[in-house]
């Protein structure tokens, strides 16, 4: 049982990301990182509006950090998905397109992904568990019963 140990910690994880929007907020802040990077380039498209560039750096800076409370707190979801889109609409005007097109994408994506979680289902796996472990039963039911002193 040496692969018992390494499990654990799996496991543990698999049961924290299934209690909140994982990748929603992973797509969102993902999608902030990449518009920051975009703003770091040394390209001679990069567009820097209003003073030196201020909201060229803020909104992508909030999308992360939007992105980090989803993870952190998902209870309020709704709003930091809701905010998370218009952030990364905003940064269509103020980021170079939006990290040429790439973090705006993601940014949307992952606040969709956010809003439409529901905190009530379970995970999938538990689910096909439960519909196989139910299948068993049925298929044990239907099966005649034999007692043990009779033979034919």
């Amino acid at each position: 049982m040496p692969d018992r140990p390494r499990r654990e910690p799996r496991l543990a994880f698999r049961g924290w990301r299934a209690r909140r929007p994982f990748w929603g907020g992973l797509l969102l802040a993902l999608g902030g990182g990449e518009i920051l990077l975009t703003e770091k380039a040394s390209l001679k498209v990069v567009m820097h509006i209003g003073m030196q560039g201020l909201a060229g750096y803020l909104l992508p800076t909030l999308m992360v950090l939007l992105g980090l409370l989803v993870l952190v707190n998902p209870t309020q979801r709704l709003f930091y998905s809701v905010t998370g889109v218009l952030v990364s609409l905003g940064t269509w005007l103020t980021s170079n397109l939006g990290g040429f097109l790439l973090g705006l994408l993601l940014g949307v994506a992952g606040s969709c992904l956010t809003f439409g979680w529901l905190p009530d289902q379970e995970p999938r796996a538990g689910r096909r568990r439960r519909r196989e472990r139910a299948r068993a039963e049925r298929r044990a039911a239907r099966r005649p019963r034999v007692s043990p002193g009779i033979r034919s």
